[in-house]
């Protein structure tokens, strides 16, 4: 749906998706391996209010990574947060806490017109770490 220039334009659908990220990313750099598309905004933007992840076995500490890819070709991508998710045994008498990267109603992540997030993660883990995100496309 095209935008109406000078009208006030609210998100129109909500969105969620999640995405597991299972091998170590080796670099920093626009073209980091391993990632994984968690988010493409909508074709009017989108209004990210959560990402999280969690991990799928006992894990060491490790760092998360998100990368931004503005034109949604994948041939560039930004990283711009990085979480450090602790280190974690899974048993079933524990809680495995989800490793939060801040983004909420109050303090959303605005994406420009078919951006996409990727995910990475700083340490190979064979299970894996499950990356989730809710958000509105406008």
């Amino acid at each position: 749906m095209p935008a109406t220039a000078n009208s006030i334009v609210t998100p129109q659908s909500v969105k969620s998706g999640t995405a597991a990220a299972i091998t170590a990313n080796a670099t920093y750099s626009d073209t980091p391996t391993n990632t994984v598309v968690l988010i493409t905004a909508g074709a009017n933007g989108s209004r990210v209010v959560k990402i999280s992840a969690v991990a799928r076995a006992t894990v060491t500490a490790t760092e998360l990574h998100l990368y931004r890819d503005g034109d949604g070709t994948g041939t560039v991508k930004r990283l711009f947060n990085s979480k450090l998710m602790a280190a974690y045994a899974v048993a079933g008498t524990t809680g495995n806490t989800p490793t939060d990267f801040g983004y909420s109603d109050a303090n959303p992540l605005i994406l420009g017109p078919g951006e996409k997030v990727y995910a990475a993660i700083g340490v190979t883990l064979a299970a894996g770490i499950a990356f989730a995100a809710e958000w509105q496309d406008y």
